[in-house]
């Protein structure tokens, strides 16, 4: 009976497990791809104004930090921070919304 496989014919389960390998192989280096293009994306987009995509500037209003867009007037808030400023207001400290009026331009403290 001769060998049906030698070294010049993988058998099929050599062909299936280095197909595997290979699979396995792209999808992590896909994987990786996707992580940095997303951290790149990440960082192009960070304080930038949704509307417009201009630079947005941290504003202290009580304890939260409001970011406020300077092209368009946009205010924007991070998770828990409107929480916080309620918090606060309840708590006895300044009018919510009225401390975020002073914070724009034309409007609130300035207007006066």
């Amino acid at each position: 009976m001769t060998n049906r496989h030698t070294q010049e014919t993988p058998s099929r389960n050599e062909d299936e497990y280095f197909a595997r390998q290979d699979a396995e192989l792209i999808k992590q280096m896909r994987e990786k791809l996707d992580g940095e293009r997303s951290a790149q994306d990440r960082k192009a987009h960070y304080m930038k104004c949704p509307k417009d995509g201009a630079d947005l500037r941290e504003e202290m209003h009580g304890q939260a930090k409001v970011d406020l867009c300077p092209e368009c007037g946009g205010m924007w808030l991070d998770a828990g921070e409107l929480a916080l400023m309620q918090h606060v207001e309840k708590a006895g400290g300044q009018n919510l919304f009225r401390g975020l009026l002073d914070l724009l331009p034309g409007r609130g403290a300035s207007r006066k």
